[in-house]
């Protein structure tokens, strides 16, 4: 893989270039047998801190990006590494059970054409080490949801007496498809289709 090191008015002195390149190959190595190329590039951060922004290309359509600032550059590297580690081990974990996920969702089709069922929950792998930090939360998927026709401000209303984080709804007065959500500050976010 090639890794190129780089400082934006900042010098990277030779034991930041040796660590950046050993922990990015041992990153990779981890979950693919090689990747395509690495730019990781130091600057100035907030505070006279550093901030390190790495852009790693593992194969031809697959680009991640991650960046960390801390006072010293290397832990602003290593904020940054231990993000793309975990983006990496994420999208390894995805192309493993892609297929284990493919057949349970055959099953599963098979399972409701002859049952009705609200919903289905995906389970986590059992041969999962439970030290392993859990990447990704238990995915439930509702399988029948009739969709309500109403106003905007009706959909909000349905939205805090559901109790629910978001509601997908036909707006009644365009005939669209729109989505209320309660964003994380509390207020209610709507997207509506351009």
């Amino acid at each position: 893989m090639d890794i190129r090191v780089s400082g934006h008015q900042v010098d990277t002195g030779e034991a930041l270039q040796t660590h950046a390149n050993e922990r990015l190959a041992a990153i990779v190595e981890k979950y693919f047998s090689r990747a395509l190329s690495s730019h990781v590039t130091f600057g100035r951060g907030p505070a006279n801190g550093f901030r390190c922004d790495i852009i790693m290309h593992v194969m031809q359509n697959l680009v991640l990006k991650a960046s960390g600032s801390a006072q010293d550059a290397h832990q602003a590297f290593d904020q940054a590494a231990e993000k793309i580690d975990k983006q990496l081990r994420r999208y390894k974990r995805r192309l493993n059970d892609h297929h284990e996920q493919s057949l349970h969702a055959m099953a599963e089709d098979i399972a409701m054409a002859e049952a009705d069922a609200a919903y289905t929950i995906f389970e986590e792998r059992a041969d999962q080490d439970d030290e392993e930090e859990i990447d990704a939360p238990v995915v439930i998927a509702e399988t029948r949801v009739d969709i309500p026709e109403a106003t905007v401000s009706d959909a909000v209303m349905m939205l805090d007496l559901r109790n629910t984080a978001a509601l997908f709804f036909k707006n009644a007065g365009t005939g669209r498809h729109n989505m209320v959500y309660r964003r994380g500050d509390g207020t209610i976010g709507w997207v509506e289709p351009s």
